[in-house]
């Protein structure tokens, strides 16, 4: 018996070495597998117990920017006939304890033109009193309520001073501001509603403009093709509200000397700059014959406002040279903050947007 049992001893040795070399690895593969799965899933149950805003202000990668894409994607264009403006008769008053420094404005410009300098310049404007988008019944395409309120640049200046503390000690952006509200403002510090507009040549060129540095608001920044604040004066025909399309043909005409006939155009967005509480409409114009070159050459024959632009750049207009050209180290923090959405938007109208996020994608794993 006592070999019997030595030679079971020897057998279930050899059986247990057997069964390590050939089931030991499997086995640590598989426990390694199952703790990874359930440590997964328990990650995965806590980021479903996160949460975050439901509005986010556009960015790519590295360029992080506060404009906030309110109504609008791209792949469809905005009906003019749905887009309804409505101008309130009560001006924009500032409150009492921001008054003075609309004075201070007011004095500084008076100063420079005692000096034989260029005053500051008190144009007419509107103020956004509200923006309330609905749904058409039948197709629910947007429709867009635009109220606003009479104001002038001055005012615009005095409410950009954001930050400036009151004799509180707050400031107008912790006193009128809410955060988790962004579409939520007084009318005094939304002063400014422009029209922007992504030029593309007749030879696939979209044109970029650098602000100049002789202007007061955003100098020396990157920004779209045109960019033409509404103004009481030019924009409204007697008692008339505006018209954002013709405010974009304004635009064309006085920055590129292009006039309608030569261009199409399309209403792609309206963006909020949540910071300084600015409002565009997002506009696409392709043109139909000029080139790169054509435009350059009629630039030079004249532009009724040459001063707002010391510099245009033409970039190739396909997904990857522009998103590439967007995150260059010498323009991703150089960007006006609604230019680089409404380049985004123009990119998608045209080439999809599964295309273009693709490109931004594998543009961005590369950097």
């Amino acid at each position: 018996m006592g070999g019997i049992d030595v030679a079971n001893g020897v057998v279930g040795a050899v059986l247990g070495m057997v069964c390590a070399v050939l089931f030991q690895q499997p086995l640590q593969d598989g426990w390694y597998r199952l703790r990874r799965r359930s440590s997964s899933a328990i990650r995965g149950l806590r980021r479903r117990e996160e949460s975050g805003p439901a509005w986010r202000t556009f960015s790519l990668g590295p360029l992080q920017t506060s404009a906030l894409i309110v109504e609008g994607d791209g792949e469809f264009p905005i009906s003019a006939e749905t887009v309804f403006v409505h101008v309130l008769d009560e001006e924009v008053e500032l409150p009492a304890d921001m008054t003075s420094w609309r004075d201070e404005i007011a004095e500084e410009s008076e100063r420079l033109r005692a000096e034989g300098r260029v005053p500051l310049w008190n144009g007419p404007r509107y103020a956004v009193e509200s923006f309330d988008i609905s749904r058409t019944a039948l197709e629910e395409k947007p429709e867009v309520h635009l109220r606003l309120r009479p104001t002038d640049y001055y005012t615009f200046l005095a409410a950009q001073q954001l930050d400036r503390r009151l004799p509180d000690g707050t400031t107008p952006r912790s006193r009128y501001l809410d955060p988790d509200r962004p579409l939520t403002a007084p009318a005094f510090l939304q002063c400014s509603f422009a029209v922007n507009v992504a030029v593309v040549t007749a030879d696939d060129m979209l044109v970029v403009s650098r602000r100049s540095e002789r202007v007061r608001m955003a100098p020396g920044v990157w920004n779209s093709s045109v960019n033409e604040g509404l103004s009481r004066h030019i924009d409204s025909s007697g008692r008339s509200a505006p018209d954002l399309h013709a405010v974009a043909c304004r635009g064309m005409r006085e920055e590129l000397s292009l006039e309608p006939h030569e261009y199409s155009l399309e209403l792609l967005a309206f963006v909020l700059d949540t910071n300084k509480r600015h409002w565009s409409g997002h506009f696409y114009a392709r043109l139909k014959e000029l080139r790169s070159e054509d435009l350059q050459a009629r630039m030079s024959r004249g532009v009724a406002d040459r001063w707002e632009h010391d510099t245009i750049d033409y970039v190739p207009f396909r997904p990857a040279p522009v998103v590439r050209y967007m995150l260059r180290e010498d323009r991703v923090h150089r960007w006006a903050p609604l230019a680089p959405a409404l380049f985004h938007l123009c990119l998608v109208h045209v080439f999809s947007r599964a295309s273009v996020e693709r490109v931004e994608a594998q543009v961005l794993r590369r950097l």
